[in-house]
């Protein structure tokens, strides 16, 4: 359990770090928008920044969205299973997908920063020649970092196997409808314990 929780909050540290892009996003965006349609004097900085800054920011959330099984599934079927065959359904693409596509991902990821580093590599879309291989270099690291918590998210399929139930995850975020749910089973529960008085 404590490799679990070790790598969940590694993946929820490198979302939430990224996360701050957005910010960083809006400001320029809302900057460039102004100087462009007010002052007529468009950056030459505002595209670049926008994809490189986007392109981390998706990169990052994916350990993150793993960690909180935030990933899209078909589970019109899935969710009627158990839970120890829903672990056991996990585990298995976990394993033959996952894990070998993020090996290949930190395998091919590597040369491609490398290179991109032995040159250099600037943006050929810019006429500020704003570097990219730092954006690439990120791409070997969110493979390391998704390897990470694949294998924590297999470790918590074995424990359900073994168990019968999920692991209980870090609490984090919600959306809004998850949490509006939570607070009404919470309610329910309440009213049940106090036997329905009020």
């Amino acid at each position: 359990m404590q490799y679990l929780y070790f790598v969940d909050r590694l993946s929820m540290f490198t979302g939430k770090a990224f996360a701050w892009c957005i910010i960083i996003l809006t400001l320029g965006g809302s900057y460039e928008v102004f100087v462009r349609y007010l002052l007529n004097a468009p950056t030459g900085w505002a595209y670049d920044m926008s994809y490189i800054m986007y392109g981390a920011l998706f990169l990052m959330a994916g350990p993150y969205t793993l960690s909180r099984d935030g990933h899209v599934r078909g589970d019109v079927v899935y969710r009627l299973f158990p839970q120890r065959v829903q672990a056991a359904v996990d585990m298995v693409l976990h394993l033959i997908f996952l894990l070998p596509a993020v090996c290949a991902m930190i395998y091919h990821g590597s040369l491609y920063a490398r290179e991109s580093w032995g040159y250099m590599e600037m943006s050929i879309f810019s006429p500020m020649g704003i570097p990219i291989y730092p954006l690439k270099t990120l791409i070997p690291v969110v493979g390391v970092l998704l390897f990470l918590q694949g294998t924590a998210e297999v470790t918590r399929c074995v424990w359900c196997i073994k168990h019968g139930y999920w692991p209980q995850r870090l609490r984090d975020v919600e959306e809004t409808e998850t949490a509006i749910m939570h607070q009404k089973e919470a309610e329910h529960a309440d009213q049940l314990g106090t036997g329905g008085r009020s």
